[in-house]
């Protein structure tokens, strides 16, 4: 399996040798998720694959995986967004939120390391997470993860809390405070998201890129 993964890697790099930006979707898909939750959340994704499809650089450079958990599950595997089906969504479970970290980061470890071997240079990956809810497993061990990749410019790890999230134990694992989102406004952030990730991709892995704060009057989150 090892073996083909690498095979097929070689391959997909040689026929698109441009930089990469990864972004890694943690999302929530526990029961309390139901209804119109996961209903805006998967409009949302398809719309997010559809803006950066417009732009043929970020098309080439954006790279997409999904983890979801309620119960955690790899729903897509780091691709470019031409390969991105955004999958239909379906609430149910718990709240695993330190496992669907954990698990995320590894699958993000695995992809830098293929860019490595092939020579393909990478911006800082973004890690985003959404949730509804508070964990339901332990979830310290993902923090200090989190901790740990923030220090070294490994990632830049973002949590947007949704409804009734437990937005004290977001701010305990992200660096960066938390944001709550405004409503079920899905389809304003993912627009944020597209638009950030199409300004980096038009960069150059390194350079700080000034994006606009979606906090600020008329955005589509809010501090708590």
């Amino acid at each position: 399996m090892e073996e083909d993964q690498k095979v097929f890697g070689e391959v997909e790099f040689a026929d698109n040798a441009e930089p990469r930006c990864p972004c890694l979707l943690l999302l929530d898909t526990s029961g309390s998720m139901k209804g119109a939750a996961i209903a805006e959340l998967n409009e949302g994704l398809a719309a997010f694959r559809a803006e950066l499809m417009e732009d043929r650089l970020a098309a080439k450079r954006v790279e997409l995986a999904v983890v979801t958990f309620g119960p955690v599950e790899v729903v897509c595997q780091f691709g470019t967004v031409d390969t991105f089906q955004p999958p239909v969504l379906e609430a149910e479970g718990g709240t695993p939120i330190g496992e669907a970290i954990e698990r995320g980061l590894d699958l993000l470890q695995a992809r830098k390391a293929q860019y490595r071997e092939s020579g393909i240079p990478y911006f800082r990956p973004w890690v985003f997470m959404i949730t509804d809810g508070a964990a339901t497993d332990k979830w310290k061990n993902a923090a200090r993860a989190v901790s740990h990749g923030e220090q070294r410019k490994q990632l830049a790890f973002y949590a947007v809390g949704v409804a009734e999230a437990d937005m004290d134990m977001l701010g305990e694992l992200s660096v960066r405070e938390p944001l709550r989102l405004k409503g079920l406004s899905f389809g304003s952030l993912f627009h944020w998201l597209s638009s950030s990730l199409r300004s980096v991709s038009r960069s150059n892995p390194g350079d700080t890129v000034l994006l606009v704060n979606p906090a600020a009057p008329g955005g589509w989150a809010m501090i708590d």
